[in-house]
């Protein structure tokens, strides 16, 4: 691997380097224009997730694979069990190059692709109309549709968007492969305004995170830097194989003892006597069953902000890092 890599270091230092990123694979190079401009100066994830970006701990591991994905210009796909820090890794990547707030697009079982490109509302601009009857003035198209996180992602900027598809294996068994196509393709129509390029050959639409409006030509949309794209797993389901392998797979686990240290120092600062002994606890019940380690961080701060005695802590820590789920003893089976 060149000199350059890593670009990203997994560090809470934000930096620039998303510029030494050299050019893309020619099979996953876009052209897309005119170039959009960035979301601003300020370098925060976003305003509500600041401490989160600043507080993640990447693994090794974590680290050379979101770098694989920046160099190829692929989706990371992330699994791992709740609370292993699956969509806190699209923050401090954002954070840690500059990479403006984070486009998050929440799925369920009834998300279908368009959710995630644009939404038109058909019904405001007939409303719109019989406002003002006779007069032809009933708006535009645009007046009445918004892009959606994928579809603003897909903006030609100069630096890439970080784009957040969390929990994917909630969504129905077309929307994987219909995702699919649009980012390998990094690109999308937006029917209503092709139909309107015949009178009008461009269109300014609002943005999914801002009221900025963007300028879309005939109707089509291709991006120029392929977004940094997390799509995290709680592996509730598999993908088809098609899917998989034009994705970055990071499987994240459990934490061992040193790294889980590391994170209760980043969230709460230096571990005294009780929540060394939370760890250890902590560490010793994960062996039976599923625990997450925000169990863990709710547990050390309220024993050391109710100031309960020893015996007290203990019993609440108890109740606060219950198994989310538990691998069965042999004679259960």
């Amino acid at each position: 691997m060149s000199s350059l890599w890593p670009v990203y270091t997994g560090t809470d230092q934000p930096h620039d380097g998303i510029g030494l990123l050299p050019e893309p694979p020619p099979w996953r190079a876009f052209n897309g224009g005119p170039v959009v401009e960035p979301p601003g100066d300020d370098p925060s994830p976003s305003p509500d997730r600041v401490h989160r970006a600043q507080a993640y701990r990447a693994t090794t591991e974590s680290v050379q694979l979101v770098n694989a994905a920046l160099y190829l210009r692929r989706p990371l796909l992330v699994t791992g069990p709740p609370g292993s820090g699956k969509s806190s890794l699209a923050y401090a990547v954002a954070r840690e190059l500059r990479l403006g707030p984070v486009l998050r697009w929440n799925i369920t079982s009834r998300t279908a692709l368009g959710d995630g490109l644009y939404q038109y509302d058909p019904l405001s601009r007939l409303y719109a109309a019989g406002q003002a009857p006779g007069n032809g003035t009933n708006g535009t198209i645009e007046d009445h549709l918004r892009l959606g996180p994928l579809g603003t992602a897909l903006l030609p900027y100069e630096r890439p968007r970080v784009l957040l598809i969390d929990e994917i294996d909630k969504s129905d068994l077309d929307l994987p492969n219909d995702l699919l196509n649009v980012m390998e393709e990094g690109q999308y129509e937006i029917p209503e305004l092709v139909r309107a390029a015949r009178t009008r050959a461009s269109a300014e639409v609002l943005m999914a995170d801002s009221d900025r409006l963007v300028r879309v030509e005939r109707g089509r949309v291709r991006c120029r830097a392929f977004p940094f794209t997390v799509l995290t797993s709680n592996g509730e389901r598999d993908f088809p194989p098609a899917f998989l392998r034009r994705c970055v797979t990071l499987e994240l686990k459990q934490p061992a003892a040193d790294h889980l240290a590391a994170i209760v120092r980043a969230h709460l600062g230096p571990l005294d006597e009780p929540a060394r002994e939370l760890v250890r606890t902590f560490l010793t019940r994960g062996r039976n069953g599923e625990l997450a380690t925000d169990q863990l961080l709710n547990a050390i701060y309220l024993t050391r902000t109710s100031g309960l005695a020893g015996e007290s802590r203990t019993e609440l820590a108890d109740h606060l890092m219950r198994y989310l789920s538990r691998t069965p003893e042999p004679d259960e089976f």
